[in-house]
């Protein structure tokens, strides 16, 4: 699980992109992550956001919360997938 501590810096880092939506999965929602797990974060903004914009806040989330963080937009989900991540997700927003 992640603290509130880590929430309010996920928090932080995407507001200026206008976030709708954000959630963790994975192993660190379901309560089961290790020392080496990724953190799985999805996101939905309300406005554009460029690829590398994308790669530069998974690059700042991974550096300022020590942990390897993998950012997924919802729009990015194929179906299949999908099915998965909310079976799992813990909505922040």
């Amino acid at each position: 699980m992640i603290n509130n501590n880590q929430i309010g810096l996920i928090k932080q880092i995407l507001e200026p992109f206008d976030p709708t939506e954000i959630g963790i999965f994975g192993s660190y929602a379901r309560g089961q992550n290790k020392e080496n797990s990724d953190l799985d974060i999805l996101v939905s903004f309300g406005k554009k956001i460029s690829l590398f914009d994308l790669i530069g806040l998974e690059q700042e989330l991974s550096e300022k919360l020590f942990i390897k963080v993998d950012l997924v937009t919802r729009k990015s989900l194929s179906v299949l997938i999908e099915k998965h991540v909310e079976r799992d997700l813990e909505k922040i927003i």
